[in-house]
């Protein structure tokens, strides 16, 4: 994926024995810090971020591996071919499954414990229409199909808004359509950093597509429920749009609570108000709370 700022994920590196013995993994755990855990390990900062392929003083995201060099030693940089640089190393998403040879909507709901409707109006589909072997659909969050859920493809469901249509947005971009709809430009920049890197082509394991990884029945209930004016469902920016009027939705149903939004946004608010935050919720908010101080936020 392209990027327009400096990295703030990680990207892996290849090491042969003899570096592996020259350094550590470390798996950040939300609230740490480059500053943080260069004084515990009694390494200079900008050494562990040039091993992890961070950009000096760049935020490092719970959940992400950091490379560790041993005090006195300098650990190989990055391989550039082994991950794409910048791409954000957050939690997948939730409730991704595979449609498999002989699944229909009522079998998925009946496993999930869902309705037909539900797991239709969340992935754009007809209730009554037949699923496509090898698309994949996003589950309503915290179902688990049973008997072992299939690795998630990428198959867009065909004929579903928005479409992935490719291109990109900068900060700047993002934090004016924030301002147009009253929604902290940080909070949503930083969702589509986390979301996308702010690249168009993006989709999901869920099939979520673009900037604001946005599912076809988010997009029909924003622009049925929220929208001023139809929205381009090829438009890397009135991508971020639907994804801003979402957020703005979920910012109301939080209370104006920034994290509880960032929850909701990823694992639905009406699962995070019935259950709370899940596991992956927990790492994806804090990535985000993390970000907005990269893009701006108090």
């Amino acid at each position: 994926m392209r990027r327009r700022c400096a990295p703030l994920a990680l990207a892996l590196c290849t090491l042969t024995p003899a570096a592996a013995q020259a350094h550590a993994t470390h798996s950040v755990q939300p609230g740490e810090t480059l500053s943080g855990l260069a004084a515990v390990h009694g390494v200079p900062a900008d050494d562990i971020a040039a091993a992890s392929g961070l950009a000096p003083g760049g935020v490092v995201l719970a959940g992400s591996e950091l490379t560790v060099p041993e005090p006195g030693t300098t650990a190989p940089a990055p391989d550039a071919t082994s991950a794409e640089a910048g791409a954000p190393q957050g939690p997948g998403p939730l409730g991704a499954y595979t449609v498999q040879p002989g699944d229909t909507l009522s079998s998925l709901a009946a496993r999930t414990g869902t309705t037909v409707e539900a797991v239709a109006a969340m992935n754009g589909l007809d209730p009554a229409g037949a699923l496509v072997s090898g698309t994949a659909l996003k589950m309503p969050t915290g179902s688990q199909v049973g008997g072992g859920e299939p690795q998630p493809a990428t198959a867009v469901v065909e004929g579903t808004a928005p479409q992935p249509a490719g291109g990109s947005v900068d900060a700047s971009q993002i934090a004016d359509v924030a301002g147009q709809h009253g929604v902290p430009a940080d909070l949503a920049t930083a969702i589509a950093w986390q979301e996308s890197g702010f690249d168009n082509g993006v989709v999901s394991s869920a099939n979520a597509r673009g900037v604001m990884q946005v599912l076809p029945g988010t997009w029909d209930w924003v622009q049925a429920n929220m929208a001023q004016r139809p929205l381009d469902t090829g438009s890397a920016v009135d991508n971020v749009h639907a994804g801003v009027l979402y957020l703005d939705r979920m910012l109301e149903m939080a209370g104006g609570d920034p994290a509880t939004a960032a929850a909701g946004y990823f694992q639905g608010m009406g699962s995070v108000q019935r259950i709370g935050m899940l596991p992956e919720t927990r790492r994806y908010v804090a990535n985000v709370l993390a970000l907005r101080d990269r893009f701006g936020g108090d």
